[in-house]
C-alpha cells in the first residue's frame, strides 16, 4: 500500500496531506526517511515526526464491518457535500479512499464534529429528529449572555415558520454558551439566537450522541470505535 495511503486511512489527516508530509521529510520507514510514492509492506513500521502510525480497523474483515464511519473535526469554510464541482466539498477534503458521504449537515461558517460513512442505509436513523439524537454546540455570540436569553432558547423559538423543540442550554462564558438539540434546521442556533438581537461569532459542535470531539484537531479526522457505533447505531443496523 502506498504509505501516503496507509497514513490517510489511519486517520492521521487525509491523503493529500500526507503527500505533503512526505515532501518534507517527515515520514520515516523502517527509519529510513522515505519520498512521494513509497509504499509500506506487512510488517514495516510507519512513522510521522516520530510518532508510530497504527493502521485502524473496526474490527477483523468480514462483510458486515467494512462500511467506513469516521469522526471528523470540519474547519469553517469546508461545505458539507458530495458535490464535488463545489470548491472546499467535505468529500475532496477528507480525501478518503472509499466513497463517503456526511450524515446531516454543518453549515460552512461553523466548525466541529461530523459524521461520514460510507453506509447510507444508516443516516436517516441517525437523522430522524423523533430517534432523539442529541447534538451539542459550544456558541461564542456578540454580547453578553444572560439568563432570560438562555431560558428562551431552551424553550423553543419560531424559525422557519416553525417553533424549535426545547433544548438544553447553559452559559459557559460571558460571551458564550452550550446548547444541546435533539433536532437540524438550517442554521438552527444562528437564527435562534438571532431572533433575541445576539450574533453568532463561533459555533463548534462537540457531541453527536454518545460520539464527542474531544482532542481531535481541526481539519483531522478519526476512524469511530466499535463502543461508538454500538452506542450510535440502532441495534437492527448490520454495520
Amino acid at each position: 500500500m502506498r504509505v501516503n495511503k496507509y497514513i490517510s486511512e489511519a486517520g492521521i489527516c487525509s491523503r493529500r496531506e500526507a503527500d505533503e508530509l512526505l515532501v518534507a521529510g517527515r515520514v520515516t520507514i523502517n527509519d529510513a526517511v522515505v519520498g512521494m510514492g513509497a509504499k509500506a509492506l506487512d510488517g514495516d513500521i510507519v512513522r510521522v515526526d516520530g510518532e508510530v502510525v497504527v493502521a485502524r480497523t473496526l474490527a477483523p474483515a468480514s462483510p458486515k464491518n467494512r462500511a467506513i464511519y469516521i469522526a471528523l473535526n470540519k474547519p469553517v469554510g469546508i461545505t458539507c457535500t458530495t458535490d464535488q464541482t463545489v470548491d472546499g466539498n467535505i468529500v475532496d477534503f477528507v480525501d478518503h479512499a472509499q466513497r463517503i458521504f456526511p450524515i446531516g449537515r454543518l453549515d460552512k461558517d461553523s466548525e466541529g464534529l461530523i459524521l461520514l460513512t460510507s453506509n447510507g442505509d444508516i443516516v436517516n436513523e441517525i437523522l430522524r429528529a423523533e430517534n432523539g439524537h442529541e447534538k451539542e454546540y459550544l456558541v461564542a455570540v456578540n454580547k453578553a449572555v444572560t439568563d432570560e436569553f438562555l431560558s428562551a432558547m431552551a424553550k423553543g423559538v419560531r424559525i422557519h415558520g416553525q417553533m424549535t423543540k426545547p433544548c438544553r442550554t447553559r452559559r459557559i462564558a460571558k460571551y458564550g454558551f452550550s446548547i444541546v438539540l435533539t433536532q437540524g434546521l438550517n442554521r438552527q442556533i444562528r437564527l435562534m439566537a438571532a431572533e433575541f438581537g445576539y450574533r453568532v461569532t463561533q459555533l463548534r459542535r462537540v457531541r453527536i450522541v454518545n460520539v464527542k470531539l474531544g482532542h481531535l484537531k481541526i481539519g483531522q479526522w478519526r476512524n469511530l470505535t466499535e463502543a461508538e457505533l454500538k452506542g450510535l447505531l440502532p441495534q437492527r443496523t448490520q454495520w
